[in-house]
């Protein structure tokens, strides 16, 4: 029993561990430093494309935004274009009428008789000749202004607007002191009142509305003489 006792004694003895290798660690270490080095160079080789190209944007130098946007300068001195354009495009409308009138030996007679058709020439003629001295300030403007030259085309527009208002007011205060329209010789037109006063209107909104897209785009048109200076020197 004894011995038996010894044999099962020595048989539940722990069996002692075998020792771990020095270099473990190390290896342990090198393998993770591989694994990471070779993520590294395969997130390196991706490439990310995006669902849509983005749209580059040119780069604009912050100082140069300084003379950008509306100038009073160049607006007025379009707006005197475009008041001395009128006035020569007027004077040679009027001489270039009055030597038609004499080749074709038209009367005034002649014109009270279809007075219709007078008033839609006259009136025609009129808004074509202030749409393109518009054109002209408008263009004058662009160029001085260098940049957004239809906003500064808008702004010879406005001046001509703002004192159209101005004068239209003197002009009706004068009228209530001093009755100045009542002094004024009319001359007698075959046409009724409500025909003379439709036509006015729409001659007053297509002056209007064709003076400032004239503007603004002489405006534009000028400031393309500069783009094509800074397109040579890019």
């Amino acid at each position: 029993m004894v011995q038996q006792y010894g044999e099962t004694a020595t048989m539940t003895q722990p069996v002692a561990a075998a020792p771990a290798p020095e270099n473990a660690d190390a290896n342990t270490t090198q393998k993770y430093e591989e694994a990471r080095a070779a993520a590294h160079r395969a997130m390196s080789t991706v490439t990310i494309i995006p669902d849509r190209p983005l749209p580059a944007e040119p780069a604009v130098d912050p100082e140069m935004l300084s003379y950008r946007g509306f100038k009073f300068g160049a607006a007025f001195f379009g707006w005197l274009i475009a008041i001395a354009m009128s006035v020569v495009l007027s004077l040679a409308v009027s001489a270039a009428a009055v030597g038609t009138a004499e080749v074709l030996d038209y009367t005034r007679a002649d014109a009270e008789a279809q007075a219709g058709a007078a008033g839609i020439t006259a009136g025609a003629v009129a808004v074509l000749t202030l749409s393109l001295a518009f054109y002209c300030g408008g263009y004058v403007a662009g160029r001085l202004a260098r940049f957004d030259g239809g906003r500064n085309g808008f702004g010879v527009w406005m001046f001509a607007f703002l004192f159209s208002v101005l004068a239209a007011g003197g002009a009706a205060l004068l009228n209530n002191q001093y009755d100045l329209v009542s002094d004024v010789n009319r001359p007698d037109v075959a046409m009724s009142t409500d025909t003379m006063t439709t036509g006015g209107i729409i001659a007053a909104a297509a002056l209007v509305v064709l003076t400032l897209l004239a503007a603004i785009l002489g405006g534009k048109t000028g400031k393309r003489y500069h783009d094509k200076i800074d397109r040579l020197l890019d």
